[in-house]
């Protein structure tokens, strides 16, 4: 839908309150932990929101290529039993070639949203 704001500026709404007004409020140590919890939750989900569909996408794509299975239903849908087909693969002892290096890629893909400054880091 094109109405505005949309998910992603909402969510950021919120996570910008708490940590403006919300955050300095707080003097209790162990409740402002979790208010920042929450708030680093918010950005996690903003990302998500933001570039979640294309990291899903690809995800896709590099688990077809390497199982050579296709699944159906939502992307999300798709991409958890293609994982699902490779999990199965693995515990059968049928790993196929190139497995390392695109879970690898997998797990890249979701730091991409849940932590990019790792990534970052990492480079």
């Amino acid at each position: 839908m094109g109405d505005r704001p949309h998910a992603a500026q909402l969510v950021e709404a919120v996570r910008e309150f708490i940590e403006a007004e919300v955050l300095p409020a707080i003097a209790d140590a162990r409740l402002k932990f979790r208010v920042l919890v929450a708030a680093n939750a918010l950005t996690i989900a903003q990302r998500d929101l933001q570039i979640g569909d294309e990291l899903v996408a690809e995800e896709i794509a590099v688990l077809e290529k390497l199982t050579g299975s296709r699944a159906v239903g939502t992307p999300r849908e798709r991409s958890t039993a293609l994982s699902r087909e490779l999990a199965r693969r693995i515990r059968r002892g049928d790993v196929p070639p190139g497995a390392l290096e695109t879970l690898r890629r997998i797990a890249e893909l979701k730091l991409r949203a849940a932590s990019p400054r790792y990534l970052e880091r990492r480079s």
